[in-house]
């Protein structure tokens, strides 16, 4: 006897759908699962209830869809059935028989008004019905965007056995189409302000829910591959002590259906800030918002957030050793570098996001971080510090104070160096090099958001080199001892400047080099005007001081004050060269036109110019010197009158005029031995145009009468002026203009005088270029004419 086969605990209908025979055979798996029947059946009638809910929702939408297309097609027919009826009329206007050649000719001109009206009319019913198509279709996309979007959230599609990321991508290529049309629509149609601004607000609606569930789907999977990995026990406190062990990377160490997830979900993420992007770029367009558009990755902000909270924990017992912070900090960026370059950024090149490296971000990301805790923890304490240490039960030195100051800024520049080396090390430059994108890679941004705290950096370097060089300054032997240095005007000479601008020039390159690494050019002017500027002040006003000590005791007389004011006159034109010269690098070309530079020009120009003013003022001071001292000696030599009328047998020049000339060569020798050549020739210039005038009118302006051998002993006595000067020039009665041509109009004859050459033209055949007609006349009627 056969034994009988057991009945089947849920009968089977032949048309059971698989998915629900599944759904019970899951929860219905032994006959005690009975018992719970009553609870499956609540559950599954309230997913009806909502299941229900949403069909009505759909339904609802669709009569509204449909109501909203019936209005514009009966719109669109209206119209049609206007335009059907005028041509109507015109076929029955032009088919009449029996009309004669004139009705004929009135009806073509008939027909002539009426085609522009017809051809905007036609026109016009073309756009309503391209309106209510588009306008349909983006219903329909976005509806479609909604429905997708709403499986999400409630968890039906996941119930069906489908999964999150198919879902965003799903969505996100409803929100792509929808882009499209958009973009398309603002190209072509771009009167239609009212649609698309419609359909970005319900878009707008569907990205705010969809992105924040995204970003917690990623951050889920990156919790299931053990993100943020541990950093306890990280060693990096000697730099000496050989390769540092590398922090666990879970990025190279994830596999199978794991690492299918998280590539999904990231492109995602990737896909849906392309996206965002977009529209962005589609809504700004025609506004200059380049670097606005411009937003972090938000795949790697998810990486750096969890392991920048977790390196905090380990920052905090490291608020006295801030060498401890910035070694931990670039520890993580580089032993995760090289993970965004493998395996990130081809993800991010397949989700088409143009202008992002994976490398760089990484950086950045994880710089901010270390500045947003700098800017909260250490700064602050640095603050304070220099604040204590400046009352009178301060437990630290100001010196003190400042050189931890300056010790947390050369650990922040070496930390920028290090990871610009890190970003430049694939051979490629920033994708975008301008101050926004160095600022994402330098703690040195700290500084942008807090000028103030630039401004104590700037006093505190501009101190500590101040301090250095002052003592410099004081010491005598800096002054006398003269180093060598070719001037690009004259190659074959030097500046003969004293020692002391050697240091003050490199304490300004050391300025300068402190603020390169600034993120900001304006920031950079900012902190050299504040620094470097008030060194060449300080330096300016000591030269001055040496000046006027020297001037006040022996009214430069003195062979000792006379180089004392060279050496100041060569090192001003050192400094005001070195300048000019730093002026023309493209450091600080960028820097000309900015606000902070008020005068325009070179960051340096004020500078410039006072140097200029000073060496000038005291150039034309010793030129003076050295003229008061001439008329002094050559007064007697001038007041005698008579000896222009006296008969002389042979050559002999004037002791008194000799004393006088002897007096300038000397001068003029021992500057040449102290003077930078520049300023050397604008001296011995300026001393020969001072003869030539003090001559010039103590002799043939002051109604001497001069015969043949006062002109001849004249003559004599300036060829020796000219010979002293023959020293410097080579045709030195060019720089006697006055001199040389009132000598040369004694030696015209008197019939030349006779026949008149006061006449402007005349005294140019003569050369007389630089006399007056008066001083012409004056001469000419002082000469004597012997029989």
């Amino acid at each position: 006897m056969e034994a009988a086969t057991p009945p089947p605990l849920i009968p089977l209908l032949p048309d059971t759908n698989p998915g629900v025979r599944r759904f019970l055979d899951a929860r219905f798996r032994s006959a005690a699962d009975l018992a719970a029947a009553a609870d499956v059946e609540a559950e599954i009638r309230g997913c009806c209830a909502e299941l229900g809910a949403s069909v009505s929702d759909l339904s609802a939408r669709l009569k509204e869809a449909a109501a909203a297309y019936s209005s514009r097609r009966e719109a669109a027919g209206s119209a049609l059935r206007s335009v059907r009826g005028g041509l109507g009329a015109l076929i029955a206007s032009t088919s009449e028989k029996g009309v004669g050649e004139e009705v004929e000719v009135g009806t073509e001109k008939m027909l002539f008004e009426q085609l522009p009206a017809l051809a905007s009319e036609v026109a016009r019913v073309e756009m309503v019905r391209e309106y209510a198509e588009t306008a349909l279709k983006l219903d329909s996309l976005v509806g479609d965007v909604e429905d997708a979007i709403s499986s999400l959230v409630t968890g039906k599609l996941k119930t069906l056995g489908g999964n999150s990321e198919k879902t965003h991508h799903v969505a996100i290529g409803y929100l792509k189409n929808i882009e499209d049309l958009l973009a398309s629509v603002t190209m072509t149609r771009p009167q239609w302000s009212r649609l698309l601004s419609a359909v970005d607000h319900r878009v707008d609606r569907s990205l705010a829910v969809l992105r924040p569930q995204a970003i917690v789907d990623h951050r889920a999977l990156l919790s299931s591959l053990g993100w943020p990995p541990s950093l306890a026990g990280t060693k990096f406190s000697s730099t000496n002590s050989g390769k540092q062990a590398e922090i666990v990377n879970p990025l190279f160490s994830m596999s199978g259906d794991l690492k299918s997830k998280y590539s999904e979900s990231f492109l995602s993420l990737c896909s849906l800030q392309e996206l965002q992007k977009r529209r962005k770029a589609r809504q700004l367009k025609g506004h200059n918002v380049d670097n606005q558009l411009r937003q972090p990755l938000w795949v790697i902000e998810e990486l750096v957030n969890p392991i920048s909270v977790a390196a905090q924990h380990h920052f905090s017992k490291w608020a006295e050793k801030p060498e401890f912070v910035f070694a931990l900090a670039y520890k993580i960026i580089r032993d995760f570098v090289d993970s965004m370059d493998e395996i990130l950024q081809p993800l991010v090149d397949k989700a088409n996001l143009i202008g992002y490296s994976c490398r760089e971000e990484w950086i950045s990301g994880m710089v901010i971080a270390l500045s947003t805790y700098l800017v909260k923890e250490i700064f602050p304490k640095q603050i304070e510090l220099l604040q204590e240490s400046n009352s009178s039960d301060a437990g630290s030195t100001p010196y003190q104070a400042r050189v931890s100051w300056l010790s947390l800024i050369d650990l922040m520049i070496s930390f920028d160096k290090r990871t610009q080396d890190l970003v430049m090390s694939t051979g490629l430059l920033l994708t975008v090099k301008d101050d926004d994108n160095w600022q994402r890679i330098s703690v040195l941004s700290v500084f942008c958001d807090r000028p103030d705290w630039l401004e104590v950096w700037a006093e505190i370097e501009r101190q500590e080199t101040f301090d250095k060089l002052k003592s410099a300054m004081e010491l005598e032997k800096n002054w006398s001892t003269v180093i060598q240095g070719t001037m690009l005007e004259y190659e074959t000479d030097d500046y003969k400047s004293p020692a002391i601008t050697v240091a003050i020039q490199q304490g300004l390159s050391l300025l300068i080099d402190r603020a390169r690494p600034i993120p900001s050019i304006t920031l950079r002017a900012e902190f050299i005007r504040m620094s470097a500027s008030p060194i060449i002040s300080e330096f300016l006003g000591c030269m001055l001081r040496r000046c006027q000590e020297a001037e006040g005791l022996t009214a430069l007389a003195d062979d000792n004050a006379l180089f004392k004011v060279s050496q100041c006159i060569n090192a001003a034109r050192y400094l005001e060269s070195t300048l000019t010269e730093w002026c023309e690098d493209v450091f600080f070309l960028e820097m000309e036109n900015l606000p902070v530079n008020s005068v325009g020009g070179c960051i340096f120009q004020q500078e410039i110019d006072h140097l200029k003013e000073f060496r000038v003022e005291w150039v034309n001071k010793i030129s003076t010197v050295i003229l008061r001292t001439f008329d002094a000696r050559s007064r007697d030599y001038l007041k005698n009158k008579r000896q222009w009328l006296e008969k002389s047998e042979g050559y002999a020049v004037s002791r008194t005029f000799l004393d006088s000339i002897d007096y300038i060569q000397g001068q003029i020798s021992k500057l040449e031995g102290g003077l930078n050549a520049l300023d050397f020739v604008t001296v011995w210039r300026s001393v020969a145009n001072g003869v030539d005038q003090l001559l010039f009118s103590g002799i043939f302006t002051s109604s001497t009468k001069i015969s043949n051998s006062g002109a001849d002993r004249l003559h004599g006595d300036l060829s020796v002026l000219f010979a002293v000067f023959s020293a410097w020039c080579v045709r030195p009665e060019g720089f006697f203009p006055r001199l040389s041509e009132g000598l040369r109009l004694l030696k015209l004859d008197e019939k030349q005088l006779r026949d008149g050459i006061t006449d402007k033209d005349r005294l140019k055949e003569y050369g007389i270029r630089h006399l007056t007609a008066a001083d012409t006349e004056k001469i000419i009627k002082n000469r004597v004419y012997e029989a």
